[in-house]
């Protein structure tokens, strides 16, 4: 069943299998990772060649705007900056 609260919103970071990082946003994050990982169909081209993908960080917004703002804001990190978010994001 598909989520339609607005609440449900999340920005997620994957590592893939060959060590870079996918960042996204949904409002289902497990039929996403399933997706991206192929045993659902759909999933993003860049993710078909790195599997298998895992759930690095993954973070809620109030709405997709928000979520769609974040993910912009990391998809623009250098790669060093991305890794640094995720240890900080570990720790917490």
């Amino acid at each position: 069943m598909a989520h339609t609260s607005e609440s449900s919103w999340s920005v997620y970071i994957l590592m893939c299998a060959d060590g870079t990082l996918y960042c996204g946003v949904t409002t289902d994050l497990e039929r996403r990772i399933a997706e991206h990982n192929g045993t659902l169909p759909g999933g993003a081209r860049y993710t078909r060649s790195r599997r298998p993908v895992r759930l690095a960080a993954s973070a809620a917004c109030t709405d997709r705007s928000a979520a769609c703002t974040l993910e912009a804001r990391i998809k623009r990190l250098p790669r060093a900056e991305k890794i640094a978010f995720l240890r900080a994001f570990v720790a917490n």
